[in-house]
């Protein structure tokens, strides 16, 4: 059996070592290393991907994050709705830019925010929800869409963990996470299911309006060169690593068919022992499996895992401080509702290695030692 990790890129790289070298390389040759041909290529690739959704490049999934709130032309004191469990990026961009951010909870069994908390915690401030795709699969998109027409309010979602997933919109169509809602955003992150070798994002908007704003912002808010006609900020996805990414996308059904199955296999193999839960998958969405999160009952979380990491099995805790919680925003984040299961699941949430290239023997190995732990 092969030594076990948390992601693999490394092996993901040797599989396409010709092909990435080659393109990097006519790259450095070109000198067009910002705004070059290769995001241009790639911004058109993953628009035909994406059935046509207009897609911006930008640094990161943070700056996609803020760059999409800033489109929107939301005031100082708007209030976002976004879950307390998720990755501090979409909590932080709405602190930064004088918004306050409202959080909800989520389901104990999904991981994905709750549609009655949004509801129970509006109020006339409210301007916009951050629904977080999260470990890869969606927010109930048709009745968070319902909600969110019928309050006139914007929605951003969070898509960093969760492309190449479908999802039923408010019209029954089964569209990609990213492109329901007013602007999607993702985040090319090296371990995400479309990683780059570096930071990376990108923003899709339907609207040709929208994405001209949105471009304009991430391009220090200027169409013409030294003529700049909003606030915007310096946020670009480099040739580079647009590169790397044109040489990916074609493999990321694959890819995300991959992680399914070993999802699978870890069903099979965790599916019936007493301790733990095993992630609940939701009618209107895929799953594409960035992680594989269970939930470690009875306050033994902790114990597992220095058991897996002892026998050589890497897992991580994501995430073990809830937003409503941070330190860091101590008097700026909100909640109108309980959060009950954020606060639980944030105590037992495990997830175990997850990548395309997850071995059955591999996973046969880790489902062995979670149970003799369980039993021991």
């Amino acid at each position: 059996m092969l030594p076990i990790q948390m992601v693999d890129v490394q092996r993901q790289y040797k599989m396409l070592k010709t092909d990435i070298d080659r393109r990097v390389l006519a790259c450095m040759e070109s000198g067009a290393f910002i705004n070059g041909p290769d995001v241009k290529n790639f911004e058109a690739s993953l628009s035909f991907y994406l059935d046509n959704t207009n897609v911006i490049g930008c640094a990161n999934g943070t700056d996609a994050l803020q760059i999409a709130l800033m489109a929107l032309n939301l005031q100082t004191g708007d209030e976002v709705i976004v879950p307390s469990f998720t990755f501090i990026a979409s909590v932080e961009v709405i602190a930064l830019l004088g918004l306050k951010p409202i959080v909800v909870d989520v389901d104990p069994r999904t991981f994905l925010m709750k549609i009655e908390d949004i509801e129970a915690s509006l109020s006339p401030r409210t301007k916009a929800i951050i629904p977080v795709h999260l470990f890869g699969q969606c927010v109930n998109m048709k009745a968070l869409m319902k909600l969110a027409h019928t309050r006139e309010l914007f929605v951003i979602e969070d898509n960093a963990q969760s492309i190449g997933a479908k999802c039923t919109s408010l019209n029954d169509e089964r569209l990609f996470a990213g492109t329901i809602g007013d602007i999607g955003c993702t985040s090319f992150y090296p371990s995400k299911n479309l990683g780059c070798y570096g930071d990376g994002g990108a923003i899709f908007a339907r609207k040709e309006s929208v994405a001209k704003t949105i471009r304009t912002i991430a391009n220090h808010g200027m169409e013409r060169r030294y003529y700049h006609d909003l606030i915007g900020v310096n946020s670009r996805l480099d040739s580079i690593q647009a590169a790397v990414l044109s040489v990916k996308l074609p493999y990321l059904d694959r890819w995300n068919q991959q992680r399914v199955k070993a999802a699978n296999k870890y069903d099979a193999e965790l599916g019936n022992l007493d301790g733990i839960m095993i992630p609940q998958r939701v009618p209107w969405s895929d799953h594409v499996f960035h992680q594989y999160t269970i939930r470690v009952q009875d306050g033994r979380r902790d114990a597992l895992q220095s058991y897996l990491a002892e026998n050589k099995i890497p897992s991580m805790v994501y995430y073990p401080v809830p937003m409503h919680e941070q330190k860091a925003f101590n008097n700026v984040v909100r909640k109108r509702v309980l959060l009950k299961n954020t606060d639980l699941v944030s105590k037992e949430v495990l997830s175990l290695p997850m990548h395309p290239d997850l071995e059955d023997d591999q996973i046969q190995y880790i489902g062995e030692h979670v149970g003799k732990f369980l039993k021991g």
